[in-house]
């Protein structure tokens, strides 16, 4: 029995616990999630009069605190417990207190009962369970050091060639040998034949580089060492030389993890990559703003120009500007012929300020060019995805003028296909998620069947449960992406155990104590994004173009509304207008605060002003209902709405003329898987007010150098953003304050130099881990090809058939 149940049913509470669990069984609601649960208990102290200290402290609070579900089926209740991260326990609660655990597939079947109301019959309904997949690898014991995977497996690499000496040196010698660059031998070549002969040659050429100056040029000894057997590959400086190949031969005799990852994090691997992401518009000019295009444009752009940077620094560090090497990466996308102004249908694009980096446009198949030749939704995209990754294996095959050496997906659907993609071409995959849609939809997988024709959620969350455990690491901007907070399920957790009624349960859905989990924030452009006070890289025509837009040009077409005083103090945001961003949260937050209106303008950009102008339906709606608070609340003439796509400069620098006015940025949507927008302000000087949902609780300190938000208690909201706007009203340096601590902040966590440097130590010590464990791997990819042709395609198929008749 749970400690935290034997606690309440041992003590004098026990009488509590019956009367609550009573208290319970008169409520309307059979299913209850945390706030309910909560806010329930809450009302019953209140109503028995309970002390404060009852509330606040006794075994029973303790219980309902760690309760994430409470589901009531005729007397008894069933209480889903989460005593601390990444983990569940589930207990049957009868009328007369008696406590039974309950097994996963018992629940399962308590949720399928829920909706369907009736008992489902047994051993009819398909189990997923990738849990033994995992029982060959190593796992991460303690909760606190998940998202740190690759730690742990450098710790069990590094135990394993002490431990096995033989099998695992051999391994890293057959490593090292199998790295060419279009058919150039790099590291040891067919001098060296066998990992003693590799050792001893170490040794002779650590002697030959201890008699040479550190600054001399690699140019100048390569031949000396290739006579031993070592071809380009180890440094740039007989300095470099060496302390690489000290590190090979401290691996080698006696190994410990900080020396393996140092080491393999050098080793010239990774020249050529590919970062997938199919769906939306994706370009550089013209597509902010559409629908399914925001973060995940600039995020994947500025990702493609730090790892160009980054591997051609890797390249001169590794001395193979001697082989005239140049590093590759391409964006791979979908071309869509009805672009609609934009780049989109342009089959080739390099990439801004980069030598070589492209965008690669690979079109659909035209299954029905009604629907091919235009955007198609994120949630519309899956019939297309295997056919797509097929061709574009093609295309990247003659781009790359052989294989890629990383694919990272980007999203679900990106990860979907960097899955086949990978598995086709046999090389390391990475998955990056962002946001998994089964936490921002609530009861998204119990009742799928009742959306599935407007969000196909039995395609969506199949696909994630698939590419997650294909791929060889996962990448996190935050760690409660992975298992969320001590009072909040993770986005990743939440697919360890669920069911889709009618169609699958998932009785262990992802390994979360995997070694392939691992945190590496995002970066920021620098070059667009920086602080208002840097106003000699600031250009003042654009100052005074975007200032017009923002606060005095009038534009029917484009801007709504027209301020009645355009010196208050603005409060801006700036996102896609969907449900999520909630940006008419954030309006009515506005409307029903006369004080707020007093000292403020409510500045927003967000999508289009007319419903007419969209297809998405979700942006349709959002449009009709800031319309409505505009017109609930009579905010005409303190609010500004622009239905505007800006390019990056401007958008940057708007961030900048909002500081110059001492304004505030506030980010207030419902869920946020991580926020790029929240560093774009925060390094431009803004002081940020965000949701308290996903990752800002890890990007921002509250108080420190920005301010937590619940967007969904509007008035708590309002008094928040008021408080910060009188303390500053007291002390005009509080304002300067919080700025300063905010820009700070960014600069020494969220780079694209940490987070490029660190993805590629990760590609390569995972691709070593992915060569010495592919047969044990081998298994787990065929289970989940029987799923993608026994689960997903023929979902798929049906879809494609209706979007046939289209």
């Amino acid at each position: 029995m749970s400690e935290l149940i034997e606690a309440v049913i041992g003590s004098e509470e026990k009488g509590d616990l019956r009367e609550f669990a009573s208290f319970l069984r008169q409520q309307e609601k059979r299913y209850l999630l945390r706030n309910d649960i909560l806010t329930a208990f809450s009302e019953y102290a209140t109503n028995r009069q309970k002390p404060e200290n009852f509330y606040k402290s006794s075994n029973l609070e303790k219980l309902i605190y760690y309760t994430q579900e409470i589901i009531r089926e005729d007397s008894n209740l069933y209480l889903i417990i989460r005593p601390k991260i990444a983990s569940q326990e589930v207990y049957r609660l009868t009328e007369d207190l008696a406590v039974d655990r309950i097994t996963v597939q018992e629940l399962l079947d308590l949720r399928d009962r829920f909706v369907n109301h009736f008992h489902p019959h047994e051993g009819d309904l398909l189990e997923l369970d990738f849990g033994p997949f995992y029982d060959y690898s190593p796992t991460i014991r303690d909760p606190k050091n998940i998202g740190n995977g690759v730690q742990l497996l450098n710790r069990y690499l590094s135990s394993k060639l002490l431990q096995e000496p033989g099998q695992w040196q051999e391994a890293l010698f057959n490593f090292l040998r199998v790295h060419t660059y279009n058919g150039v031998q790099l590291l040891i070549d067919e001098r060296i034949r066998s990992q003693q002969q590799l050792s001893d040659r170490v040794k002779k050429a650590l002697t030959f580089l201890n008699d040479l100056p550190n600054h001399q040029s690699y140019e100048e000894f390569r031949f000396e060492l290739q006579t031993m057997g070592f071809a380009p590959g180890w440094g740039n400086t007989a300095g470099r030389v060496r302390e690489t190949l000290e590190m090979l031969d401290e691996s080698i005799d006696s190994s410990d993890r900080q020396t393996l990852e140092a080491f393999l994090s050098r080793i010239p691997m990774v020249f050529k990559i590919v970062l997938v992401s199919p769906h939306g518009w994706f370009g550089q000019e013209g597509v902010l703003g559409r629908p399914d295009t925001g973060g995940q444009v600039v995020y994947v752009l500025d990702q493609a120009k730090g790892l160009e940077k980054q591997l051609q620094e890797d390249i001169t560090l590794a001395g193979l500007d001697v082989l005239n090497i140049h590093p590759k990466v391409i964006i791979l996308t979908r071309l869509i012929p009805n672009s609609d102004g934009t780049r989109c249908n342009q089959r080739l694009e390099k990439v801004y300020g980069t030598e070589n980096a492209w965008i690669l446009r690979v079109p659909f198949r035209e299954f029905n060019p009604n629907m091919t030749n235009n955007w198609i939704s994120r949630f519309e995209i899956w019939p297309y995805l295997e056919t797509y990754a097929i061709d574009a294996e093609k295309e990247l095959l003659a781009e790359f003028h052989g294989r890629p050496d990383l694919i990272v997906g980007n999203y679900s659907d990106g990860n979907l296909v960097a899955f086949l993609l990978a598995r086709r071409l046999k090389v390391t995959q990475c998955n990056i998620a962002h946001a998994l849609e089964k936490s921002k939809y609530l009861f998204s997988n119990l009742y799928w069947q009742e959306s599935e024709e407007a969000y196909h959620f039995s395609l969506h969350f199949t696909a994630d449960l698939l590419a997650m455990n294909a791929a060889n690491f996962i990448m996190t901007s935050t760690y409660q992406e992975i298992v969320g907070t001590p009072d909040s399920v993770g986005q990743y957790e939440s697919y360890k155990c669920f069911t889709m009624p009618d169609l699958y349960h998932v009785v262990n859905g992802i390994e979360l104590f995997s070694p392939k989990f691992n945190v590496v924030a995002p970066g920021v452009n620098e070059n667009v994004y920086f602080p208002y006070t840097r106003h000699e890289d600031r250009i003042e025509s654009d100052r005074d173009r975007l200032e017009q837009m923002l606060f005095e040009r009038e534009d029917p077409t484009q801007i709504f509304g027209k301020l009645e005083d355009p010196r208050k103090h603005p409060l801006f945001s700036m996102a896609r207008l969907d449900r999520i961003k909630n940006l008419t949260g954030l309006a009515e937050c506005f409307g029903k605060s006369q004080e707020l209106q007093a000292h403020s303008n409510l500045i927003l950009i967000a999508g289009k002003l007319r419903v007419e102008e969209t297809t998405d339906r979700e942006e349709r709606a959002e449009i009709e209902k800031l319309y409505r608070i505009i017109d609930e609340y009579n905010l005409h003439g303190k609010i500004r709405w622009l239905g505007v796509r800006l390019p990056k400069s401007d958008s940057g620098e708007i961030y900048r003329i909002i500081a110059d006015r001492q304004g505030i940025f506030v980010q207030p949507a419902l869920f946020e898987a991580f926020g790029l927008t929240i560093l774009e302000s925060m390094i431009s000087g803004l002081p940020t007010f965000a949701t308290q949902f996903g990752g800002p609780l890890e990007i921002i300190q509250d108080k420190v150098n920005g301010f937590y938000i619940n967007p969904t208690h509007l008035d708590e909201t309002a008094e928040r953003i008021l408080e910060f706007i009188s303390k500053c009203d007291r002390d005009p340096h509080y304002w300067h304050e919080i700025s300063q601590r905010a820009i700070d902040r960014v600069y020494s966590t969220y780079t694209w130099k940490i987070h490029t440097t660190r993805l590629l130590s990760l590609a390569r010590i995972y691709g070593f881990w992915n060569f010495t464990s592919q047969e044990n791997r081998e298994d787990l990819l065929r289970y989940i090809e029987s799923l993608f042709y026994l689960l997903f395609k023929p979902r798929a198929q049906r879809l494609l058939e209706q979007h046939m008749q289209r």
